[in-house]
């Protein structure tokens, strides 16, 4: 089993910028990728970014390229999300998880997921 927890969320202005972790605890020994998804206010849970294990590939979204970059310190067990040039259409809970394999963008083929950190974009 893995427990993920993120924190980092909170209230900013359009423009601005948040940094989102997330610590990974348990079965760190395994080799999983992770990936940050977020649900926003009224829809369905979206694939944000994602990250492999060894940190040499990552994925993002089409509505983030550009402004979030993810990564990971593997030595910590914490995944990051940076956020810059934040927008309204950004306000969402924000989740992480894990995965051993399977598609970076599928839901449902992540094993473990945190409990999510609101981030709010106000305009």
């Amino acid at each position: 089993q893995v427990q993920l927890a993120e924190s980092g969320g909170g209230l900013v202005q359009a423009g601005g910028s948040l940094r989102l972790s997330c610590a990974a605890s348990g079965r760190t020994s395994s080799n999983y990728a992770m990936g940050w998804f977020r649900r926003p206010p009224g829809k369905e849970r979206e694939f944000v970014a994602a990250i492999r294990w060894s940190g040499d590939s990552t994925y993002y979204a089409d509505s983030v390229k550009g402004r979030f970059t993810i990564s990971r310190d593997n030595a910590k067990n914490t995944v990051y999300l940076q956020m810059n040039s934040l927008e309204p259409e950004d306000t969402a809970v924000y989740y992480c998880a894990a995965k051993y394999s399977g598609r970076y963008y599928y839901i449902p083929d992540y094993d473990y997921w945190g409990q999510g950190t609101q981030v709010t974009v106000s305009s």
